[in-house]
């Protein structure tokens, strides 16, 4: 029956493990000797898996299958380009959310270093206000303190 798998498997332009795979798949019987008893029903089979009814019907499932290959290929693509488009749209209005948002930080900032810098001059014109009119600052420490005595490390050490 070797003869049979070899003899199918020109006739249908493939390979003798493709054919003995078929025979796998379709739980055909092996003879004694272990090789597959192939009846001539199964050989139908095969050649009609292999080859179709005849020739020419393959070769036109096979150019419709490429038609519809093409047309779902195409269908996939459109689909996907739609998908990145609705994409597109949703980041172009993040990122005018995000420079609206740019512009009202930038806009706090500009008012928060007018803020800081009116309070410097409040500071500094405070600060020259007190030295023209004597007075001394709460920053300025007293001058009418005790004298600190000097005493020897032996008695700070030891106590006197």
């Amino acid at each position: 029956m070797a003869g049979v798998i070899t003899e199918i498997a020109i006739e249908c332009g493939v390979s003798e493990q493709a054919v003995r795979a078929w025979c796998r798949r379709n739980h055909v019987a092996k003879d004694a000797k272990g090789s597959f008893a192939i009846s001539e029903s199964q050989k139908t089979a095969i050649y009609q898996h292999y080859l179709g009814v005849e020739r020419k019907q393959v070769s036109q499932q096979a150019k419709a299958s490429c038609e519809t290959c093409e047309t779902t290929l195409i269908a996939m693509l459109q689909g996907e380009l739609d998908r990145k488009s609705v994409q597109l749209a949703v980041k172009d209005k993040q990122i005018e959310e995000l420079n609206a948002r740019l512009a009202e930080v930038s806009s706090a900032l500009v008012t928060a270093q007018q803020t800081a810098a009116a309070a410097q001059a409040l500071h500094a014109g405070t600060m020259h206000q007190q030295l023209l009119s004597g007075k001394s600052g709460a920053d300025q420490p007293e001058r009418e303190t005790e004298p600190v005595q000097k005493r020897s490390w032996f008695s700070r050490f030891f106590g006197d």
